[in-house]
Parts: structure tokens; C-alpha cells; sequence
């Protein structure tokens, strides 16, 4: 049997037609996908204005590289506070205190907060120093969005400026909140393909050590004190022109999925940091999902279900 041109035409219009209507889909979910990425992306950038000089790159970006030329990293992390928040610190003090940490890897976690006011805090607050040795007191006031950021960063040249140690004291320096959890092993394979100059990471603020000295001899900050402060910090950098090495994890450092919000996703294993645990219950979900407690080791001490 012989097919006539209009026939054969006629069988090449449905799948044809079946075969647009395919690609709209697709064109249709990809468009979804790609538009919450970008409204997840706008979240971790928002406050990090760029100026004409900057280059953004991706975390991951297989073309960054260290400019040290060595494996050695110094960290510093210092955890926003309050003198009073005892319970809060001690259980920090295990959640970072039980991580493990690479070879050739320093990482300082110090508890932050402004000049003691009563009685009671002299005597613990020093009880606590003597013990751990892990805290700094600021000549401050304690404030929220008044200037105490500016104060523990600009701060840091003349707390760590011993000539025995070494220079700079910290390749990368970063402030985050009581209510972070930050993994460290992944924080630091995130960090080892950076710059260790001018850079400047985002969301919770880590950045090479000689942006601290230039926040201590700057005038622009003392100008632009009050405000919400990771939005001031964009700003000084825009208006210094600092931090032309700009990184963002986007998707590594989130606030917790509840409630959801454009800053927020499920847990996932690349997480660096994850913001905003403000109980006990959204602590346990989160270590729980990364299996803190997996090194555990059995004894005849304790038996834990």
C-alpha cells in the first residue's frame, strides 16, 4: 500500500504536535527551577553590595585558588553574645568542641560580648575564662545594630597583634550569631580555594585577616555605625572598596527550614552553616539530620538507645 504526501504529512503532524508541547513543559519547569534559585541566590547576597571593582565567583568554582601556596589555615570565629547566655555557651562549647578538625587546620571559636554590668557576671564570666579560656570582652556597651560589630572587628589587630605569633594572627576571620550551627570541616574545604586578601564571603561575614586592619584605621565605619549590621558591613565595603574578592555559598548556608522563607531550604548534606535555631527542638532536628553523635563510643559506662 502507498501512502499519498498528504497522508504521510497528516502522520507527522500529531507527534509533532505531542513533541512542542513536551519542550513547553520542560521550558516550564526549568523556568520554576531557575526562578527559585535566583530568589534563593538574591537571599544570600542581599546584603552584599557589590562595587564596580568586585568579581563574584561561586563557592565551588574549580578556578579559585589560594594565594598562600600552603595548607595551613587559621580561622577565627567569634560568636555574638551575651554575658548572661551561660547555658548557651557551654552547649556551643560541645557542639564545636566535638568536630573534627583536618591537620594543619586552626580554628578558634571565641564568645563575644560587650563590657560586664553586674556583680554576679565578674565572678563566673571570670570563672568561665579561667576554665576555657575562650571569650572577649568588648569596651562596649552591649547593642544590637549600634555599632558592636564594627567594635569586635576593629578590635582584632590590637587583641592579636603579639610578635611571637604568626602574621597575619588569622587567615580569615568571621561573626556569627548564638543561634548558628556551623560545620566546621566543611567551612574550611570551603575556604582553602580563597584568597587570604580582600576577600570578603558574605552572610555570616567571614573575610581575610588585613580587612580587619583596615576596619581599625578607616574612617568610613565610624561615619555609619547604626543599622542592621550585616547591611552596614555591605555597605563600608562598597563605600572602601573593599572585599574585590567576593565568594557566597548560597546554598550551603541557610536559615532552618521552618518556617519557610526565600532564606530557607531542607537540610542537606554540603551544608556549611545553618541560621536561626532558636530552640532546643530545631537544635535537635538539625544535629540529629547530620549524625553528631555517630563517634560515639561504646562503654560499659552508659547504654544510649
Amino acid at each position: 500500500m502507498r501512502y499519498t504526501p498528504r497522508l504521510q504529512g497528516r502522520k507527522l503532524i500529531i507527534p509533532s504536535f505531542f513533541f512542542i508541547i513536551a519542550l513547553c513543559v520542560l521550558a516550564f519547569i526549568n523556568e520554576i527551577r531557575f526562578g527559585s534559585l535566583l530568589s534563593f541566590g538574591r537571599c544570600a547576597l542581599s546584603n552584599v553590595p557589590m562595587n564596580n571593582g568586585s568579581s563574584e565567583t561561586p563557592l565551588l568554582s574549580s578556578s579559585s585558588s589560594s594565594s598562600s601556596g600552603d595548607n595551613e589555615i587559621r580561622i577565627l570565629v567569634g560568636i555574638l553574645t551575651l554575658p548572661d547566655q551561660y547555658p548557651r555557651r557551654h552547649f556551643l562549647r560541645m557542639i564545636y568542641g566535638t568536630q573534627a578538625i583536618p591537620n594543619g587546620i586552626k580554628i578558634d571559636v571565641k564568645f563575644v560580648f560587650c563590657n560586664l554590668t553586674k556583680e554576679d557576671q565578674k565572678v563566673l564570666v571570670a570563672l568561665e575564662i579561667m576554665r576555657y579560656d575562650d571569650i572577649i570582652i568588648l569596651n562596649c556597651n552591649e547593642n544590637m545594630n549600634k555599632g558592636k560589630t564594627y567594635t569586635y572587628f576593629s578590635s582584632l589587630p590590637d587583641l592579636f597583634n603579639e610578635t611571637d605569633s604568626p602574621n597575619p594572627p588569622y587567615h580569615y576571620i568571621m561573626k556569627a550569631d548564638d543561634d548558628i550551627y556551623i560545620r566546621l570541616e566543611n567551612l574550611v574545604a570551603s575556604l582553602k580555594p580563597l584568597p587570604r586578601e580582600d576577600l570578603y564571603y558574605g552572610y555570616v561575614i567571614p573575610f581575610s585577616w588585613d580587612i580587619a586592619v583596615w576596619l581599625k584605621d578607616s574612617e568610613i565605619p565610624k561615619k555609619h555605625l547604626e543599622g542592621p549590621e550585616d547591611k552596614v558591613f555591605g555597605d563600608w565595603m562598597k563605600e572602601g572598596r573593599r572585599g574585590k574578592n567576593r565568594f557566597n555559598a548560597k546554598w550551603s548556608m541557610y536559615n532552618f527550614p521552618e518556617p519557610p522563607t526565600k532564606c530557607t531550604h531542607e537540610l542537606w548534606p554540603d551544608t556549611i552553616a545553618v541560621h536561626l535555631l532558636k530552640n532546643q527542638e530545631k537544635w535537635i532536628r538539625t544535629l540529629n539530620y547530620f549524625n553528631v553523635t555517630s563517634n560515639l563510643k561504646p562503654s560499659k559506662l552508659y547504654h544510649i538507645p
